[in-house]
């Protein structure tokens, strides 16, 4: 009997490192989401007219052990008049679970008035989830469970994305994990005998919805305000409200704020129009601040500036 309940328990292990994120927010949080933007929605690819590439590296409540750590790479932009493409690859490590993967997208723009566009974007790619077992902390170290290789499941994933926007305003949303896959965790012998099949898993559809508006006071500042929600099934609304201030197109600061009571200071410079980089720094919530520390995030990019711009 206490070697059928240590198994249990070793299944129940298993699961909260899998399944405890996937009733949840299960994709990286980043603060910074109103610059490296398609990372969020795919469908701001061609909004400007030059290929960028953004890195973003995240790491999060500094003084936890095995505490969340992200790193994006997205590099997107224009092909055409109404065309823009776009790639994405993202490593995001928890304690012994990791989730690394890519996509692809085709974003197609059309022109609803003068002034505003309307694009639809499509990306897909790969999503790979991996349990190591050797960082699992258990009792019993010969529970066939932990025996043998480390968990390893690839899927197909994909995004849809839609976007309206003009020269200082865009607003839309995306779709991440819109196939909804089952993640099947343990094979169907231990599911069977440990009763486990509703803790299999599975990538559950978000909604993102994500949009900014820039108003220039004079020729040297702007300011601009920004909005994102994030939403998926038997979860609260996450919602953030940004903004962010730019002094000569070349230095920005803001700030970010969370309704689930964080806050994140906000500082970027812009080198020659072409190279960038920018941190954030999230201070936790008073629920958190007692046993960890902040969020550090940086951001590097470069623009690939049409040939009538460099010059």
């Amino acid at each position: 009997m206490k070697i059928i309940e240590m198994k249990k328990i070793s299944i129940l292990i298993i699961a909260i490192c899998f399944s405890g994120m996937l009733k949840a927010q299960q994709l990286p949080q980043i603060t910074q989401y109103m610059i490296n933007n398609y990372a969020i929605n795919p469908a701001v690819a061609g909004m400007d007219d030059y290929y960028q590439v953004k890195t973003t590296i995240r790491n999060q409540w500094i003084g936890i052990t095995d505490a969340p750590r992200t790193t994006m790479l997205s590099i997107y932009g224009r092909k055409s008049r109404n065309v823009g493409l776009g790639g994405l690859v993202f490593n995001d490590q928890t304690g012994p679970t990791s989730r690394i993967g890519g996509s692809a997208s085709y974003t197609y723009s059309f022109s609803m008035t003068r002034a505003i566009k309307m694009s639809f974007a499509l990306s897909g790619g790969f999503t790979q989830f991996k349990l190591t077992k050797a960082g699992m902390n258990t009792k019993d170290k010969n529970d066939p469970l932990m025996l043998g290789g480390d968990v390893v499941r690839t899927l197909p994933d994909a995004t849809f994305g839609f976007n309206m926007y003009s020269d200082n305003w865009y607003f839309g949303a995306a779709i991440p994990q819109l196939l909804s896959i089952n993640l099947n965790l343990m094979d169907d012998d231990f599911a069977r005998i440990y009763e486990t099949t509703s803790q299999n898993g599975k990538l559950a559809q978000h909604i993102y919805v994500l949009g900014a508006y820039k108003h220039d006071f004079n020729p040297s500042w702007s300011i601009e305000p920004s909005l994102l929600l994030k939403t998926v099934a038997a979860a609260p609304l996450q919602a953030d409200f940004g903004i962010k201030t730019t002094y000569n197109d070349k230095l920005w600061f803001g700030i970010d704020y969370r309704n689930n009571g964080e806050m994140a200071a906000l500082l970027g410079y812009s080198i020659q129009d072409r190279y960038m980089i920018g941190y954030s720094y999230d201070i936790p919530s008073s629920d958190m601040s007692s046993y960890a520390g902040g969020s550090h995030e940086f951001m590097i990019g470069i623009r690939f500036l049409a040939a009538n711009e460099s010059e």
